[in-house]
């Protein structure tokens, strides 16, 4: 057989297995082992076992259950509760204010936890009662807490971004700068978007004379106090990181310990809670572990049958810009990101997309923040976006999981718009890693 027909045959018992619903982990280890034996025999068995051996090896990965732990930690101690609180007595008189203060707790969450799901649900359990007790848009606060919670693909430190790093073998550090200012972009635009809508129709979000609660200056401040334990912990993880003193596994740890000392310090640390933090990370973290696993063996068959050299020719014989393949590729992720999680897309896509990206003379620390935005795209679009799912296992028996399409549309638009502005301008992006490297 040709290489082309093993790679189709390879894509095509792919997706036909995937379709049944079997875990991704196994799909993809079950085609690459399928194939290995098929064409090289057993004895091949053990190149694929090697190559995963290199990279289960790697200390780039130690920094996953640390981050999670972390993320699992904080979510238990009630830190999470503490900043909303402090968000909704500041912003609780601004006109869309406690749709604007949730979308700065996810942006502190995430900074925090880099987890989707936890500052997902957090913000549906916390936020959405207090928005629907004050009468707002049921379609805008759904949507504020889905796109506010996909800020922590993008913004450091995240699991996902750590994943890119490793698969496309860059600084994790640096695709860490490089997604702050972004991460910081979206964000603004999503507080503006809710700004002016409120603006334009007041009948969305309560104005202030309509608000029942009315705190005063003293309580405001008091409760900023809140805000110290999680600005130490994001001090503490990227500080040490930006000022070389750790490296991001190192930094790992540091915001273990810090969240720890917080929970302790708030009286709030206790063995049942670190216990189940604990299986929480032995949960995620065996996940995504089998997923690389699968991953790494079935882009190795990939790659073992020309595959990465057919689709760099095939690409390099298309007669179009080089944007406009770049605009294939982002498109192919947004729509594999409907299917499969975000860990799954990047191991399986990028050894297949980043040789095309570097032919085709983009930078990949770039290309790896258009990669997370794609992420977030695809983690709100309807029908199986994963945050509509994991808003909706917390939602009033009342609201439609059709409420929730309705209300991501306009948000999964600004993110088209971020994705657009970071394409036409990439300084925006690289900038920030380009100054920290000179200092």
């Amino acid at each position: 057989m040709t290489s082309s027909v093993v790679l189709f045959l390879m894509f095509a018992a792919l997706v036909g297995t995937m379709l049944t619903g079997a875990p991704l982990a196994f799909v993809l280890g079950g085609v690459a082992f399928l194939f290995t034996v098929s064409l090289w025999g057993m004895d091949a068995l053990v190149i694929s076992v090697l190559q995963t051996f290199e990279t289960m090896s790697s200390e780039s990965l130690l920094a996953i259950p640390l981050y999670v732990l972390m993320a699992s930690i904080l979510q238990k101690s009630g830190i999470i509760e503490d900043l909303y609180n402090a968000m909704e007595k500041w912003f609780s008189n601004v006109v869309g204010g406690l749709a604007i203060g949730t979308v700065i707790i996810c942006t502190i969450m995430a900074a925090m936890t880099g987890i989707v799901g936890a500052a997902v649900a957090a913000m549906g359990i916390l936020s959405l009662p207090s928005m629907l007790k004050r009468n707002y848009d049921e379609r805008l606060a759904l949507g504020t807490i889905c796109a506010g919670g996909t800020l922590g693909i993008l913004i450091p430190p995240s699991i996902v971004t750590i994943v890119y790093a490793i698969s496309a073998k860059i600084s994790i550090g640096q695709m860490f700068i490089a997604g702050i200012v972004p991460g910081i972009i979206l964000a603004s635009l999503y507080s503006v978007y809710i700004w002016v809508r409120a603006m334009l129709n007041p009948s969305l979000a309560p104005k202030p004379d309509m608000v029942d609660e009315q705190f005063t200056l003293d309580q405001k401040l008091a409760s900023l106090k809140s805000l110290i334990l999680p600005f130490m912990i994001i001090f503490g993880v990227l500080g040490s990181i930006y000022m070389g003193i750790a490296t991001p596994t190192e930094a790992a740890a540091v915001g273990v310990l810090g969240a720890l000392l917080s929970s302790a310090v708030l009286g709030r640390l206790n063995f049942r809670d670190i216990s189940d933090a604990g299986n929480d990370t032995l949960k995620v973290t065996a996940m995504i572990l089998w997923i690389t696993i699968g991953a790494k063996t079935f882009v190795s068959v990939f790659n073992a049958t020309g595959g990465a050299d057919s689709v760099i020719q095939f690409v390099q014989g298309l007669e179009m810009s080089r944007y406009a393949v770049l605009g294939i590729l982002l498109l192919v992720l947004i729509f594999l990101g409907l299917f499969l999680d975000e860990i799954g897309i990047i191991l399986l896509c990028v050894p297949v997309f980043l040789p095309i990206v570097i032919a085709l003379d983009f930078d990949p620390l770039w290309f790896g923040v258009l990669f997370m935005i794609t992420a977030q795209m695809a983690y709100i679009t309807p029908p199986f976006g994963y945050t509509l799912f994991y808003l909706k296992s917390v939602l009033p028996a009342h609201i439609s999981i059709a409420q929730v399409y309705r209300g991501v549309i306009p948000f999964f638009l600004l993110q088209v718009f971020a994705l657009l502005l970071f394409i036409l301008f990439p300084d925006v992006v690289t900038w920030l890693p380009e100054f920290m490297i000179e200092k």
